[in-house]
């Protein structure tokens, strides 16, 4: 029987579920007070790589929402942040814990799987349209996703919506923008131990600062060896990284920034629970085949930000980057009982390796200057990528699973390569933006032209059988805003936003590329900056239309029944997100954010016309807050944080059959800083870690097939920094 793609869900990595398819440290920013230690604004250039300026938990402004230095009140758009304290106060362990507490993001929808970051923004899948690294796009294709590791960020810098008018090829959901930990300017080193839960073992260190006391150099290094088993049976979670940077600054006026990464990730082909075809509910057993189920990623990357001012009015930038992946992996995946033996579960088998090459360069010209009674903030630009991807696979069969001995392993017989895939895409776009201000008046206007070439060919290794299809797409988007900004804080707005977006790979039930994927939105809103306070309070109403929307289905092919992609329809999403951000002068911090989302299917598969879309909930809360004792306090150098996020109800298909269950997910934190016990311990300090912390692993359902929420994480962290 053909193995049936059950998980792959909305657009995901989980194509292959079944065949697997510069801030500083704020410590380095501290001075001495009496003993405190006291944090200082981080303020720095963000007019390259969306580098956020923050202070604490509130981002204040970065590049990402204009491709300009831009304040947050003055970006006609939803746009938020996760900043560098908050990493350190939450220490997250992947992408999703990262940006667990932003709002309109669902994570966990497909509960446990270490092997990919999967989440939808507003209600719709942004895992391959709507990642970026330091505002360059990082695509991705098949199983072929770039690996994100959270110590190698100094924050996130999230739009929410369409977003093509200054991006290009991007989704409705809007983009997350991960910046890279970039060198500073005073010495900064730090070292740290981790032991945690599921054999977690992991060292970590960041070195940087001046090359030496005379040249206008400095580097930044950061690594990370990671050993450590998972909740499932042979899927690991190892990690080797490394993350050189260097900068050249001659002058106010000149900055070469360089920056790169190699990390190489263990873990296994597949990592989903077995579906009971008959209740249709997941049961406790591991689908996959223990002694064939491995999976090794191998990514670098290398890249620079080049920036120059010409005069009072005119910035060049340059930026580019080449990245590359390899991903060799085994898979097997139980999907009936066996006709014979009941206790036998069959299962099918299969093997991959896929490659994904990129290379990205934007030039960016801008202008500053005066037109009357009119400030002007002129930017224009030319982007260029281009991408290759190769993917082998091959199918074959598993012995089954033993559900009297679940755990064992069996032997696999080899499996040749059967089909071979090279996809080769280009794409050009160039754009243009005014920000004109008038007074208390912000006016935002963009628009984008994109040229998209792609070429597809397909190989039957068996037969030599040869298909090819090549598609060229071209495209206007555009953005216009409204901001007023008020002399206290109070900023309303309003906008109009596009986005269009290739789809890499093709439609196996009519053999034809992918159309690209088009989206409009309306979004209005009010961003709130508390005077003499360090607070952020946003609000944001939102309407996105989606059209040629690509869609999981099952259908019988020539082959056999399997559930692929195809493409048709239309989603409408409606909502409401309000967020609030907050470091107080008492040691308070804290994020809060709430989301309503009615994402519905207007035009689609028969039965499911006018149904939400599955696996987004309606509702969605969360709320962190850390606290961090003052020197008055008999406990004094202690820090404590607490972690709440809702998922509301939501539905476990696109016809609306089952339902996923509300559920509350808890994490803490609690940090003591020795310093405060003697000066000789400066800089020492320990930190413990839990999330989901009262353990729930309740099912959850997308897209017809169900897994189980990750189960309790706890992380001790010794680190020494100077």
């Amino acid at each position: 029987m053909r193995l049936l793609r059950t998980s792959a869900l909305t657009g995901a990595a989980m194509a292959h579920l079944l065949l697997p398819a510069a801030a500083q440290d704020a410590a380095a920013n501290a001075q001495e007070d009496d003993g405190a230690t006291v944090l200082q604004d981080i303020i720095v250039n963000g007019g390259s790589g969306g580098v956020i300026q923050a202070d604490g938990y509130v981002g204040k402004s970065s590049a990402t929402g204009a491709k300009t230095d831009t304040p947050f009140i003055e970006t006609p758009q939803s746009i938020s942040s996760v900043t560098e304290q908050q990493l350190k106060d939450r220490n997250p362990q992947t992408l999703l814990d990262t940006i667990a507490y932003t709002p309109g993001t669902r994570v966990g929808a497909y509960g446990f799987d270490p092997r990919f970051d999967s989440f939808t923004v507003r209600g719709f899948d942004v895992t391959y349209t709507g990642v970026f690294r330091d505002n360059l796009r990082q695509p991705g294709a098949g199983s072929s996703l770039f690996k994100t590791e959270p110590y190698g960020l100094e924050g996130v810098s999230i739009l929410r919506g369409p977003s093509s008018a200054l991006y290009g090829a991007t989704g409705a959901g809007g983009l997350f923008n991960l910046i890279t930990k970039r060198p500073t300017e005073e010495p900064y080193h730090e070292v740290m131990g981790q032991f945690g839960t599921d054999q977690r073992y992991q060292g970590q260190f960041d070195f940087s600062g001046p090359v030496n006391d005379e040249d206008p150099f400095y580097y930044r290094v950061t690594g990370l060896y990671r050993d450590a088993e998972t909740e499932q049976i042979s899927v690991p979670d190892d990690r080797a990284y490394i993350a050189p940077a260097f900068m050249w600054k001659p002058d106010e006026d000149t900055k070469l920034t360089i920056l790169g990464e190699y990390s190489r990730t263990k873990t296994g082909g597949t990592a989903a629970y077995y579906n009971d075809p008959v209740t249709g509910e997941v049961t406790d057993y591991f689908a996959g085949n223990p002694a064939f189920n491995d999976s090794v990623q191998n990514q670098g990357r290398i890249g620079y930000e080049f920036e120059h001012r010409l005069n009072d009015t005119f910035v060049f930038r340059q930026n580019a980057r080449f990245s590359t992946l390899n991903i060799d992996a085994d898979w097997a995946f139980a999907y009936a009982p066996n006709a014979i033996d009941p206790t036998l579960l069959d299962r099918s088998a299969g093997t991959f390796d896929e490659r994904l090459t990129t290379f990205t360069i934007d030039n960016q010209l801008e202008a500053q200057f005066d037109t009357g009674a009119l400030d002007h903030t002129l930017l224009t630009g030319l982007e260029f990528t281009r991408l290759r991807w190769r993917s082998l696979d091959g199918r074959g069969v598993s012995p089954p699973l033993d559900t009297n001995n679940p755990d064992a392993g069996a032997p696999v017989p080899h499996i040749d390569f059967q089909t071979r895939t090279v996809q080769d895409q280009w794409e050009t776009g160039t754009y243009v933006q005014d920000q004109i201000r008038y007074d208390a008046w912000i006016l935002t206007v963009g628009g984008r032209y994109d040229w998209v070439w792609s070429d597809t060919k397909n190989t039957d290794l068996v037969t030599d059988a040869v298909d090819t299809y090549s598609q060229n797409d071209n495209e206007f988007t555009g953005r216009v805003g409204l901001t007023y900004e008020t002399d206290f804080g109070l900023a309303p707005y309003i906008s109009y936003s596009t986005a269009f977006s290739p789809n890499a790979g093709i439609n196996q039930a009519t053999g034809q590329p992918f159309k690209p994927t088009e989206s409009e939105q309306e979004e209005i809103g009010v961003k709130y900056l508390l005077p003499d306070t360090n607070m952020m309070l946003t609000a944001a109403l939102f309407n996105i239309d989606q059209k040629n929307s690509l869609y999981y289905e099952v259908v019988n092919l020539p082959s056999g029944p399997a559930n692929i992609q195809v493409q048709r329809g239309k989603i409408r999403s409606r909502g409401l997100e309000l967020e609030a951000n907050a470091s107080l002068d008492n040691g308070l911090s804290l994020i809060a954010a709430y989301t309503y989302t009615d994402a519905k299917i207007l035009e689609g598969t028969t039965g499911t016309v006018g149904n939400y879309v599955s696996s987004v909930p309606r509702h969605m809360a969360s709320l962190w807050a850390n606290y961090t004792f003052q020197e008055t306090s008999p406990v004094y150098g202690l820090g404590v944080g607490l972690g709440a996020r809702y998922i509301g109800k939501s539905y476990g298909s696109d016809y609306n059959t089952t339902q996923n269950s509300a559920r509350v997910l808890f994490d803490a934190a609690v940090s003591y800083d020795f310093a405060a016990l003697d000066k000789k311990y400066d800089g020492l300090s320990l930190q413990v870690n839990a999330t989901n912390l009262f353990d729930r692993r309740e099912p959850v359902c997308s897209a017809g097939f169900c897994y189980r929420d990750q189960g309790r994480a706890v992380i001790g962290t010794l680190r020494y920094a100077w």
